[in-house]
């Protein structure tokens, strides 16, 4: 074995003996270095320790005296605020033991009250037995001294009373009248007369014959035919009656049916003209002015359609228009007052500021159910009324229809217009005319209405009918009661007659003394 490994071999051992001896001396070394940092952190902790539990203490300290001091604080609050509520609590007192006293006297006082009231009413019912003594003789010797017993006192009464409540009626609707008067006369005649100004219409009056011009008496023989057999063909054809007479070179056509008539007057001109009369040939010409008549017609409904300016109508509801040309009223012709009343509605419609368009519809259309009057039952206000309604017109238009003649009260401002253009042009000084018969019959039956009233002593139908004077007596009579007995005979009037236009009802009463110088 060589020296350097024993050396090395010498050097391992001594270090496998050294190792566990130096592990040892420096584990023993760690053990000293922790104890002894052990003990400075004990000590450090005691410190710590002592110096937390000196600022606790100090805090404790502090914070007792800061809860004593807002002890203390807190009972000088409340302290004070239990004073002030037993102040407060005395002045309380002190006001109830016022108002307890204040009390008790008006107590006292309503008591005295009492006892005052309890005499008055012993004293007021003894009164009233005395007085109702007094009344019972003072009744009893009233109905001695007027010789009325009580229950004809109370008619007496009664009637004073009814008479003078009449009186104030009739002095505030007297009132009344002026006021309204005053209000709308003067802006409705400015209206009425700008409309009628506006529109002057002629007027042709229809009636109800017709006249044909004959070439010479000769022709009357060839109309009438062998055994009158052309005569009894036209009347058949037509439904008219022809009227041959004494009045030279004419012939009269006569027909409440003015279609009808019209008709017979074309086939006449044409069968005269022709010089061929006989049936066969009178069937063809009446065809041929049946046909012409419709054409003219339509013409017309186009015409009046045109004139007003209303655009829109059924070509059935046209033709009912041209069939008012053919048809009068009073003389009038039915068309031409149709589109008068148009114009007219348009033109007060323009000065109240609202749609024309409808008010002048509506018053072309008014009329419409006189074109279907000889064919179908009922007024022509019913059937107008119809017409529309079947033919699609506005709700506005049926009730001006419905309501011109006052069936039925107006509800819109278009219906009054028209009810009011409608009486413009019936009542115009020559645009209606009637029969002598009718005119008599209409101002004895005026006299008749206002002859029928107590107090009224004569009357008088003047103006064509236009204008009622009534004399009343004055002693039944007074000027108050004037306004009430006019009333009543214009309701009268109203509902018992019928008439063109309106009729003005003039009251008079007059006093006359009289005495002679002698």
């Amino acid at each position: 074995m060589s020296p350097l490994i024993t050396a090395l071999i010498t050097v391992g051992c001594c270090l496998l003996v050294i190792s566990p001896i130096a592990f040892v001396l420096g584990v023993k070394h760690r053990k000293r270095v922790a104890e002894a940092e052990i003990g400075s952190a004990e000590a450090q902790a005691q410190r710590i320790l002592e110096d937390a539990i000196k600022s606790a203490e100090s805090k404790k300290k502090e914070a007792l005296i800061e809860a004593r001091e807002e002890i203390l604080r807190s009972k000088n609050e409340f302290d004070k605020e239990i004073k002030e509520r037993r102040n407060e609590m005395t002045r309380q007192e002190r006001r109830v033991a016022s108002k307890e006293e204040t009390l008790d006297k008006k107590t006292e006082a309503l008591e005295k009250k009492d006892e005052s009231l309890n005499r008055r009413i012993k004293e007021n019912e003894e009164k009233a037995a005395e007085i109702e003594r007094i009344k019972e003789e003072e009744m009893l010797t009233l109905q001695r001294i007027s010789e009325m017993t009580p229950e004809q006192a109370k008619d007496k009464l009664i009637e004073e009373m009814t008479e003078e409540i009449r009186h104030e009626q009739a002095m505030k609707l007297a009132e009344l009248e002026e006021e309204f008067k005053d209000e709308a006369e003067t802006k409705a005649k400015n209206i009425i007369a700008l409309a009628i100004q506006r529109y002057a219409g002629d007027y042709v009056a229809d009636v109800t014959v017709s006249v044909v011009n004959l070439p010479s008496e000769e022709m009357k023989g060839r109309i009438i035919g062998r055994e009158g057999r052309n005569i009894r063909t036209i009347e058949t054809l037509t439904g008219v009656d022809l009227i041959v007479d004494d009045t030279p070179e004419a012939i009269t056509i006569s027909s409440f049916d003015p279609v009808k008539r019209e008709v017979a007057r074309l086939a006449l001109e044409k069968l005269i003209s022709d010089g061929r009369i006989h049936p066969t040939r009178i069937e063809e010409t009446v065809e041929k002015a049946r046909k012409e008549v419709d054409a003219a017609i339509k013409r017309a409904g186009e015409q009046a359609t045109f004139e007003t300016g209303i655009h829109g109508f059924n070509s059935e509801m046209i033709k009912l228009l041209g069939r008012l040309k053919y048809r009068t009223s009073y003389g009038q012709n039915v068309l031409n007052h149709s589109i008068e009343v148009s114009l007219l509605s348009g033109m007060i419609a323009d000065e109240l500021g609202i749609d024309s368009t409808v008010a002048k519809r509506a018053g072309l259309l008014h009329d419409i159910g006189k074109a279907l009057t000889q064919d179908v039952e009922g007024s022509h206000v019913q059937i107008g009324v119809d017409v529309a309604r079947r033919y699609k017109e506005s709700r506005d238009i049926i009730h001006a229809i419905e309501a011109h003649h006052g069936d039925v009260e107006p509800r819109t401002l278009v219906a009054m217009i028209v009810q009011a253009a409608d009486a413009i042009s019936a009542a115009r000084p020559g645009a209606r005319r009637e029969n002598l018969e009718n005119y008599i019959k209409r101002l004895t039956k005026l006299e008749e209405i206002a002859k029928e009233f107590n107090g009224v002593e004569r009357a008088y139908a003047i103006q064509a009918g236009r204008e009622v004077r009534v004399m009343v007596k004055p002693e039944v009579i007074n000027d108050d009661q004037m306004n009430l007995v006019a009333r009543d005979i214009v309701k009268k009037i109203e509902s018992e007659l019928e008439y063109p236009g309106q009729i003005k009802v003039h009251i008079i009463r007059e006093n006359r003394v009289y005495d002679y110088a002698k």
